[in-house]
């Protein structure tokens, strides 16, 4: 007797239909490629060319409706243009980081072959909290332990870096360990060390309202992790910094 096998279901193809909003077609493609999109996550290889002025119009259309349900006259003269500008906001400036590619990063041999600890910082850090999308501003500084084999880059591209990841709404914890592994995957070095400073507006326009709250997290990797010497090296280089 012939088992029956029930067919195969193959996923719905990404609808191509330009009334389906954007946001749809772009989740979609996320879905059937099974990539997550949390909100600090970069989904930029799934936004076709054209799509994001797109998103952003469709994005200024929902905020209009937030203004509405606000009980906010988006016709006076200070909101008028509210929804448009905080979608552009959004799009290219605090949350760019989700929507482009990665910058480029320009690398150099270790033709020196340097092996002592250099600091990078302070940075100026600017991000938004996942929780209440309220602005973080602080500052990082960047520990490098190069071997021979790292491959050193640009000065400038630490900073690219940190934006690209930073511009996204983020926690702090989260934030700094992804701005490790990336510059891990980058430098190769034998140790890493990145210190994060930073004040949380959530902290200090809503709820407590404590106005002297500042939050500090570390990461260290190889030989900063294992080495407290390095570590206290480290330290001491970006306190002399701030």
């Amino acid at each position: 007797m012939l088992t029956q096998l029930s067919p195969v279901r193959q996923p719905a193809p990404v609808s191509s239909d330009e009334s389906v909003p954007v946001s749809d077609r772009i989740r979609q493609r996320l879905d059937l490629a099974g990539v997550r999109y949390h909100a600090n996550d970069n989904i930029a290889q799934f936004i076709l060319p054209g799509e994001l002025a797109a998103l952003q119009e469709e994005v200024a259309g929902r905020l209009q409706g937030v203004l509405e349900s606000l009980v906010i006259d988006a016709n006076d003269h200070n909101s008028a243009d509210t929804a448009t500008r905080v979608a552009r906001m959004f799009i290219h400036e605090v949350f760019q980081g989700r929507y482009v590619p990665r910058p480029e990063v320009t690398q150099f041999p270790n033709a020196e072959r340097l092996d002592q600890l250099m600091v990078v910082g302070p940075i100026r850090m600017r991000s938004a909290c996942s929780h209440h999308m309220c602005p973080i501003l602080g500052h990082v500084w960047i520990g490098v332990l190069p071997n021979p084999d790292s491959r050193l880059i640009g000065l400038s591209k630490y900073a690219r870096l940190c934006d690209w990841i930073l511009s996204r709404p983020q926690i702090q914890e989260e934030a700094i360990s992804m701005l490790a592994d990336e510059l891990e995957a980058h430098v190769r070095p034998d140790g890493l060390g990145i210190l994060m400073e930073a004040d949380h507006l959530c902290m200090q326009w809503r709820g407590v309202k404590q106005h002297e709250t500042m939050m500090r997290s570390s990461v260290m990797r190889g030989r900063l992790l294992q080495d407290s010497d390095l570590r206290r090296q480290f330290f001491e280089l970006a306190h002399r910094g701030r």
